[in-house]
Parts: structure tokens; sequence; C-alpha cells
């Protein structure tokens, strides 16, 4: 029997993205959603197949809301852009001035940041006891300011941002010096990773490189150490030429799996109000990427 989507309790869900064909999301969402007995379904909507630029996010976000959509997920290279066609920002987004996950709701489009509370989450579990008192995180887009974020959130001593475009990278650093602490946070070029990475203590991956349609590493595997913990941001694939580097290097690994989780387990409950189970949906996760 078709879904109604239009009827009360039912949920139509989107992502936007360019090369998001390998997503687990919409899985991800929808098994959870029948585990829970909800009527849901999650549609790709993707930048590429769709023949336009990222310019065009006000226009997608419009069509959604008219079609009856509850909500979306954002993500590259929208996740900053997307904000311009928003009628209001939840607290967490507005200081890192990135969304990944638009609710609407009476009448209005609310921006939210689900990323930074599941790498939060993620790199609590994952990196369990490492060395904090130095990070750096390669890119200030959407990724890279919610692992900022994160990171300072969770007691980072110090994270320093890198990106090619450093007046991305300033802005970011002011934005979450101005709420953590103006001393905990800096910015810089990306060409002054082999310096910064020589002092840390880890580096987290925030770029586009290493997706399936990015694949390589933005990081030389010269500068990998076994005393360097190395997170990624990205993951389909799971396996990251970067992750494959740096367990060659004997580093300690983080992959983008349980991040990928956690930010969804955040968004699913904005979008339905109801409670996921979240180990029900690292399981369901797992078998998915396998």
């Amino acid at each position: 029997m078709p879904t109604d989507f239009g009827a009360p309790g039912a949920h139509l869900i989107g992502l936007i993205g360019a090369g998001i064909g390998p997503s687990l999301s919409p899985a991800l969402h929808e098994r959870e959603a029948d585990a829970l007995g909800l009527r849901y379904q999650y549609r790709r909507l993707d930048l590429l197949d769709l023949g336009i630029g990222p310019e065009r996010i006000g226009d997608l976000l419009a069509a959604a809301r008219l079609t009856g959509y509850t909500g979306l997920n954002v993500t590259h290279p929208v996740k900053q852009a997307v904000i311009a066609h928003l009628d209001a920002l939840a607290e967490e987004a507005a200081v890192l001035g990135a969304v990944n996950t638009v609710l609407f709701k009476g009448g209005r489009a609310i921006g939210y940041n689900t990323d930074a509370s599941g790498f939060a989450r993620s790199a609590m579990g994952g990196l369990a006891g490492a060395a904090l008192d130095r990070v750096v995180v390669l890119g200030a887009g959407g990724a890279g300011a919610a692992v900022a974020h994160a990171l300072l959130g969770i007691g980072a001593g110090h994270v320093l941002v890198l990106d090619l475009d450093t007046d991305r990278a300033a802005r970011l650093a002011d934005a979450l010096g101005a709420h953590f602490g103006r001393d905990r946070i800096g910015s810089g070029p990306a060409d002054a990773l082999a310096g910064a990475v020589a002092g840390a203590d880890g580096l987290v991956h925030a770029t586009p490189t290493g997706m399936a349609a990015h694949p390589g590493s933005a990081v030389p595997s010269g500068l990998l150490r076994p005393d360097l913990w190395v997170a990624e941001v990205v993951y389909f694939p799971l396996e990251t030429a970067l992750l494959t580097a740096a367990r060659a290097a004997g580093c300690r690994v983080l992959d983008g799996g349980r991040m990928a989780v956690y930010q969804a387990v955040d968004s699913f409950r904005l979008f339905t109000g109801t409670e996921p189970d979240a180990d029900r949906m690292l399981r369901h996760f797992d078998e998915l990427a396998r």
C-alpha cells in the first residue's frame, strides 16, 4: 500500500549533496523507522544527478518545503550555502556557520547541526584516553567546523584549523574563539600541515578528499607517525586512503562511521520527535557498510 506522506505521523526526508549515491543515510534512517513502526521515506537529491550546482540549494529547499518534506539532511558542498535560505538557526548551527539538518516546522525552515554532537560522541568512544593537548583539523568547511567545535567541547587544549581558504579558516577560529576562548583555537593555510602535524597529538581530516567521488588523500603519508592519532569524517568508503596509510604507519585511527551514525541519531530525533535506538543504528550501519 502506498504511504501517504501528507498524513500526520508520516515523514518524507531528503539528503542534498553532490556525489551522494553511496550514502548509507537513507537505509540507516529507514531501517530505524521500520523498527519503530514509523512511516518514513528517505530520498537522495544529488546535485550531480540533477545537473545543478550548489548555488541552486535555495530552489531545492523551496521545492522540498512545497512537496511536504518533514526535513532534509544537507552535506558537501551546501552545508554553509544553505544558511542564507533558512528562517532560523539553532544556537550550535549559528556558532558553527554550518547546517547539516533542516527541519520544516510551523511554516519555517530551521537549521541544526548534528555533526558536532555526532563527532563528539564518536571521539569520546573511539579515541578514549587519547591525548588532546594539540589537535590539527584539516578543512574549515561544514564538517571541519563541526569537528573543531566538538573537539573544544570535549576538552581539547588547542585546535588548529587549516584550509586552502585561509579567510574561511580565520572566520571559523574567530567564531569558535568567542565561544570557547581565543587561546584555544587558531587557523592557518593548508600548506602549513607538515609543521602543524609535527607538533600535534592528533589530526582530523575534514575535507571531501577520500570520498568515493573524490578519491585520494589530502595528507602525505610521510607526515604520519605512530604517536599521532588520525580521525576521518569521510565514511563512504569507510576505509579511506588516509586511514589505510595511517594504519600502516602505526597510528591509532577513528573512521567516519560512528560520526555518521551519531549525527543520524540526532537528526532522526529532530525529524520524528521519537528517540531512536543508537546501538541498533550502529548495528544497522555495520551491516550496511559490509
